[in-house]
């Protein structure tokens, strides 16, 4: 894991300054305005008119929601395996919580289908990563009703869950199995974030925590020829190329 106290926060934009070092208390991490700094002080994030970014000084990696905006479609929405694997029968809206939430993809799709959601990330600077994400996408008309649905906690969902009141209908569970990441320069890009977050280290605590907040379904991705979670069998799977969803369904409280 990388050290947060090495980090900065790189702000080369005199306007964003009040932001820069508002996020710097937050985040207690150094701001710097100077690139070369940045650079030779190895992960950086970097607050620009663009939105926030985190890099190597080689690569970058920002929560960008725009480039989902094709799968957004009413049409193609119907279609997503998620979309598929979190449905209840017969119950319209649902509330969902992502409990590994990342960057935020998953939980947008969900949204979009009109699933309400609560999203749980508890490395602080991913989650800054994404709240910077969910700002920018409430400014995109294309996109503000969708992310109006979702709502950040930077927490351990791990330590929540159990005590979660009301109790979510789904629970959307992603360890990270980096193996999913074909190309080189998506492996790149989420090796930044790994820097940060490794894979869950207690899958057990992870799903033991799932359960006790009483969910209807839990979802469980996985890569498509990857073990169960635990080796719990699930109820069913939904699979696709390169990912399968396991769903335990639990009867109703």
């Amino acid at each position: 894991m990388y050290d947060t106290e090495e980090m900065l926060i790189l702000c080369e934009n005199a306007e964003l300054s009040s932001h820069a070092e508002a996020l710097s208390e937050k985040l207690h991490i150094p701001r710097t305005s100077e690139l070369s700094k940045a650079v030779r002080n190895g992960l950086y994030l970097e607050l620009s008119e663009e939105g926030l970014s985190l890099s190597d000084g080689d690569m970058d990696v920002k929560g960008d929601f725009s480039h989902l905006l094709p799968r957004l479609i009413k049409g193609r929405l119907n279609t997503e395996f998620l979309v598929k694997a979190a449905k209840i029968k017969g119950k319209d809206i649902l509330y969902v919580v992502d409990a590994t939430a990342g960057l935020g993809e998953d939980s947008l799709i969900l949204a979009a289908a009109g699933f309400t959601v609560r999203l749980y990330e508890k490395d602080p600077v991913i989650a800054a990563l994404l709240e910077d994400a969910l700002l920018r996408a409430s400014q995109d008309p294309e996109l503000q009703d969708i992310v109006s649905r979702m709502t950040l906690c930077t927490a351990d969902s791990i330590e929540v869950m159990p005590s979660l009141s009301p109790s979510p209908d789904v629970i959307l569970l992603d360890p990270m199995f980096p193996e999913r990441h074909k190309t080189a320069a998506v492996k790149k890009k989420f090796q930044l974030i790994h820097h940060l977050e490794k894979p869950c280290e207690d899958e057990e605590a992870l799903l033991n925590a799932a359960i006790a907040a009483k969910p209807r379904k839990i979802l469980i991705k996985r890569p498509v020829k990857g073990p169960y979670l635990c080796g719990r069998k699930p109820s069913y799977s939904i699979a696709g190329k390169a990912v399968r969803y396991d769903c335990l369904v639990f009867p109703e409280n």
